[in-house]
């Protein structure tokens, strides 16, 4: 017998004693987080009648509880000062309850005897716990149903239910009978896709991005895919998807589409610190459906190198508007442009870019865009003096994520591999750059609380020499986004008398260890190394450096607040500690 009686802090009532007739202590404890009077003498503003209600409503929990452990000869007594609570009138509650006793008997655990179900879709098998001598757990027949009704579903029968159900309890051996039957119905094909209220967004349009399957045969997972497609538009709060009760001529189904609009606008801003860097500040507007097409307008801004220690104040602005499904479901057309100023220490920038392009979703993990830019760059630096470029690039990239957590991933991994082909309009040169970008993420243990994560960066640009080629086709290393611990662009290709540019080749890695103190504190240890070439990749020794460090997080609940200290441990451009500070994981 275990049994608990504690003094309770002052409440309503107070648990005097939980007696439960086991030693299963794991039993003990579920049938407590069960009960709703155990529950009510935590909160201490409960009412007479509050307590009575959660008593007289614990008998029902207390054996569904026990049928869904397997247990189907229970006994439940709940006692308030003394009296059963199922015998206290509700129109004449006691005007104080001071104490609650609650005693349960289990009985003995049932074990399945016969465990039918049938028919079962082809190739569906029950759950492995749905078998004579496993225990007869209430939640496993509910499993097998559901899992029987779905198996039929996949298969296209969208309106299968349960016909039959016998469940017939031995308590002379403990046994428990059941018998399920299930009536597949017809195999179904999808009808028209009715939507049920008005929306800011054009119904043709909707119907469009939905790329509902009129015509084809019923799938789940169908429905799901076009109940993903609308809310990836962003344009709506809610979306609906509702089958019809009756079959049309013909075991046709339409199916009810209710929408609910997202407020059109919004805005977003967001800030970064590093000792060497200075504060990033950003900030965005966007309009989801400008022009009727759940079309998606964003423009960003930024300012960088406020306070850095090299360099000058760096300006962006960018603005890219989306057209969902433009080229069909599920492929979207774009457009955007960009304005930059970078005042580096190795370089001054101005740059104007403007392009359009089709990005395509493959899966909820697999993405792709392609486009065509205009690109017009004019840069300065001591070495090469100033120079004009003005190219014609095809941007392609593609995606593939299969991460837990966007903010702060613990399990999984994300590559993104970018191409671009380019030709300089201005002269004869023609050219293509690459980068890719990989990330893999392992916790230890269920609670997750201790993750290993590694990234490694890779890219190179092929065809012109460096001289003919402007500072952001070519690659540095240093910084937050490459290796922490040295300073931002501070690794490059020397050219001598102090002059450095960016090389043609980079390799990036870098290794965390991330470690949950509580469940909002974390700590960080790292190291980041990086390499940069003159040359294509592997056709010249280049330089390596490398920084470590260890790191704070604050979890938010919608991602981490970072915090960086990081020192030089190998190569020559190194320029002491270093701090950042940002939102979410460094990688």
């Amino acid at each position: 017998m275990l049994s608990l009686a504690a003094a309770a802090p002052a409440s309503a009532v107070e648990i005097g004693s939980f007696d439960v007739a086991t030693s299963d202590k794991d039993l003990r404890e579920t049938l407590m987080q069960a009960s709703l009077t155990v529950a009510a003498a935590d909160n201490a503003e409960a009412t007479p009648r509050e307590v009575l209600a959660a008593a007289t409503a614990d008998y029902a929990r207390i054996v569904r509880t026990l049928y869904a452990l397997g247990y189907y000869s229970g006994v439940v007594t709940i006692k308030l000062d003394g009296r059963e609570a199922a015998a206290i009138p509700t129109f004449n509650v006691p005007a104080q309850i001071g104490q609650a006793r609650i005693s349960v008997t289990p009985g003995p655990l049932f074990s399945l005897g016969v465990a039918q179900i049938a028919p079962l879709a082809p190739g569906d098998t029950p759950p492995p716990d749905f078998r004579a001598g496993e225990p007869a757990r209430s939640t496993v027949l509910q499993e097998t149903v559901d899992s029987g009704v779905k198996g039929w579903r996949n298969a296209g029968h969208a309106k299968v239910a349960l016909s039959e159900q016998s469940v017939t309890a031995n308590h002379a051996q403990n046994t428990l009978s059941v018998r399920l039957g299930l009536a597949p119905g017809p195999r179904v094909t999808f009808g028209r896709l009715v939507q049920t209220n008005d929306s800011a967004v054009r119904s043709a349009k909707i119907a469009r991005i939905a790329g509902f399957p009129e015509g084809t045969v019923f799938s789940p997972e169908e429905l799901e895919t076009v109940a993903k497609r609308l809310r990836r538009t962003g344009a709506f709060s809610s979306v609906s998807l509702t089958e019809a009760d009756t079959l049309r001529a013909g075991d046709v189904m339409d199916v009810n589409l209710a929408l609910v609009d997202e407020k059109p606008r919004r805005f977003g801003f967001g800030a970064e610190i590093s000792s060497f860097e200075g504060v990033t500040l950003s900030s965005y507007w966007m309009h989801r459906n400008l022009f009727g097409g759940a079309e998606r307008l964003r423009i960003d801004g930024e300012i960088s190198g406020i306070g850095s220690q090299t360099g000058g104040i760096d300006y962006s602005l960018a603005g890219r508007l989306n057209s969902p499904a433009f080229f069909g479901t599920d492929t979207d057309g774009f457009v955007y442009g960009s304005i930059s100023d970078e005042e580096e220490e190795n370089y001054d920038l101005q740059q104007v870019r403007i392009g359009a392009g089709a990005s395509r979703i493959y899966s909820d993990h697999l993405k792709a865009e392609a486009a065509l830019e205009l690109r017009y760059v004019n840069t300065f630096d001591d070495f090469y003096g100033e120079r004009d470029f003005f190219f014609l690039n095809a941007p392609i990239s593609a995606t593939l994520d299969h991460r837990d957590d966007v903010l702060n991933p613990t399990t999984g991994y994300y590559l993104k591999a970018e191409a671009m082909p380019f030709v300089r309009l201005d002269a004869s040169d023609v050219g293509l750059r690459f980068f890719a970008d990989g990330r893999i993420f392992r916790a230890v243990g269920e609670a997750k609380r201790l993750v290993f994560a590694g990234r490694a960066q890779i890219g190179s640009t092929l065809g012109p020499d460096l001289a003919d080629l402007p500072p952001d086709f070519l690659f540095y290393s240093g910084g937050g986004g490459t290796v922490r611990g040295q300073p931002y662009q501070s690794l490059g290709v020397d050219l001598g008398g102090g002059n450095v540019s960016g090389g043609k080749s980079f390799v990036g890695l870098s290794g965390e260890v991330r470690a949950a103190i509580t469940d909002t504190i974390g700590i960080v240890g790292f190291v980041d190394a990086g390499f940069v070439s003159a040359d294509t990749l592997f056709a010249d020794s280049g330089d390596w450096h490398a920084g470590a460090g260890l790191g704070l997080r604050y979890d938010t609940g919608i991602g981490p607040i970072r915090l960086d200290v990081a020192a030089p441990v190998g190569g020559d451009t190194g320029d002491g500690v270093q701090f950042y500070v940002g939102i979410g994981q460094s990688f």
